[in-house]
């Protein structure tokens, strides 16, 4: 018997650990502001090891998984395709299962960090600066492919993590140089700098920034505002928080999860920072 529109539909985030995660409120939220009562977002802490296991739990009711660390190259394998915006970066953060079984994997990391920029006017930039190299920079790299026409400099803290990101410029058609994270402060220079070490790791740049500066992307979003945001932010600089790409992709999973359009933005921000507090 083929589903009703209004049989219950289940999503849900994965990962380990996933206490933390606001997905379940930015969700939650969005099918509130749309009457879509018979929707239900939950979590689960799910490691590499039992992911296998949990695909199999997955019955007809399912729509559609979040994921985040450490699953977002482990999921790769249970997939039937991936789209081409997960595979420049390999790594999957939304998994859409299809009422024919296949299950689709696909990167709302990187439109997301388009569509943040894009709502505070950073439409193109002639060059960029990244400070990190794990795998938020890479997403970084990959959206900075689309607005970026010029180079794009990496501060990062080993050759290897150098050649890591090197590799992925070329892959992604970036010009990317590296340099050693001790000149991070040189960043600063560039009109958009993207931050994507973990919360502290760059405190002890804030006597560093200048006096004029371009736009902070900063994606740590607890605690906020970061050392570096606040230094930014006295600068009188634009800053954007990891807030912002957490609700810009979580819309992009909601459209692909539910297939419904109607704008949810603002349910889902007002939901993140009600629970950020």
């Amino acid at each position: 018997m083929p589903a009703r529109a209004t049989d219950p539909r289940r999503a849900a985030v994965l990962g380990s650990p996933i206490a933390h995660s606001l997905s379940p409120q930015l969700h939650t939220a969005a099918y509130a502001a749309l009457g879509l009562d018979h929707w239900t977002y939950d979590r689960f802490d799910v490691d590499e090891a039992a992911l296998r296991s949990f695909f199999a739990t997955l019955g007809p009711d399912w729509a559609g998984l979040s994921l985040t660390m450490p699953l977002k190259r482990a999921v790769i394998p249970l997939l039937d395709e991936i789209t081409d915006t997960a595979a420049s970066v390999e790594a999957v953060n939304t998994v859409v299962l299809h009422p024919d079984g296949r299950r689709t994997g696909d990167n709302t990391d990187i439109p997301g960090l388009v569509a943040a920029l894009h709502e505070r006017g950073v439409d193109k930039v002639g060059s960029a600066a990244i400070l990190g190299a794990g795998a938020t920079a890479s997403s970084a790299l990959a959206a900075l492919s689309r607005i970026c026409s010029g180079e794009v400099v990496a501060y990062v803290r080993s050759e290897q993590r150098a050649e890591e990101m090197r590799g992925w410029g070329e892959r992604l058609g970036v010009a990317v140089r590296t340099a050693d994270w001790a000149e991070a402060a040189g960043a600063f220079e560039a009109p958009l700098v993207i931050s994507t070490t973990p919360k502290g790791g760059t405190d002890h740049l804030t006597d560093e920034v200048p006096t004029r500066v371009g736009t902070l992307f900063d994606v740590v979003y607890d605690p906020w505002p970061t050392a570096l945001a606040a230094a930014w932010q006295r600068r009188g600089g634009p800053v954007l928080s990891g807030l912002d790409l957490l609700v810009h992709q979580a819309v992009f999973q909601f459209e692909q999860f539910t297939g419904e359009e109607r704008p949810v933005l603002a349910a889902m921000r007002e939901a993140a920072l009600r629970a950020r507090g």
